[in-house]
């Protein structure tokens, strides 16, 4: 076939096919040559799996943050811990004060109880009566006064002393420790009586 007929066969229906598809496999063999590469590049790799391998498990995964979040709940487990037993602590020692408050109450309610038995209470409805019988036996002789008074319980015979002047129940108490020692042991306890004694302050001075 010489250049005539060759050029003519190029410009004819058939021979612009043969080009057109010499073209598209022409530029469909290059395209597929550089993808292939790509496609080599992305598959994962013989160190990438063993890398995978090496790591482990998802489970076995160790975050720095969970770890330090973990570190801070132990302390805070920790610190209750010590609360408690800072709070078990102080509730034994607020039981052991109660209970050494609670005797101390019960020995002021015995020394209250024992104060009480040693006041003499004048009331006031005696105050009459014993203002008689008080200046009755300021006017007898000592020693007969003694002989009767005597005769009375400590508390009575303390109110008929309270309305007595000073000087003469010196003179009553006197005498009746010359009695004998019994005497002279009622005689001191009818002084603490009469001192202790709630109407006694409350009388003018002579």
């Amino acid at each position: 076939m010489n250049f005539t007929h060759r050029l003519k066969f190029l410009q004819s229906r058939w021979g612009l096919a043969l080009i057109a598809a010499a073209s598209f496999l022409g530029t469909t063999f290059y395209m597929m040559g550089k993808s292939l590469p790509q496609l080599t590049r992305s598959a994962p790799s013989k160190t990438h799996n063993a890398d995978l391998q090496k790591a482990g498990p998802s489970w076995t995964f160790h975050n720095p943050e969970i770890d330090q979040l973990l570190d801070e709940l132990k302390k805070e487990k920790a610190n209750v811990g010590l609360r408690d037993k800072q709070l078990s602590e102080l509730q034994v020692r607020l039981q052991t004060e109660r209970g050494e408050l609670e005797d101390i109450m019960k020995s002021v309610k015995k020394l209250q109880q024992e104060f009480d038995q040693q006041v003499v209470r004048v009331q006031e409805e005696e105050v009459a009566n014993l203002k008689k019988l008080a200046k009755t036996y300021a006017a007898m002789e000592p020693a007969s006064a003694v002989v009767i008074l005597r005769e009375l319980n400590d508390d009575n015979l303390v109110k008929i002393l309270v309305f007595m002047k000073e000087t003469e129940t010196a003179l009553i108490l006197e005498t009746l420790a010359k009695k004998g020692d019994p005497d002279a042991k009622r005689a001191a306890n009818l002084s603490e009586k009469l001192r202790l004694s709630t109407y006694r302050s409350a009388l003018p001075k002579p």
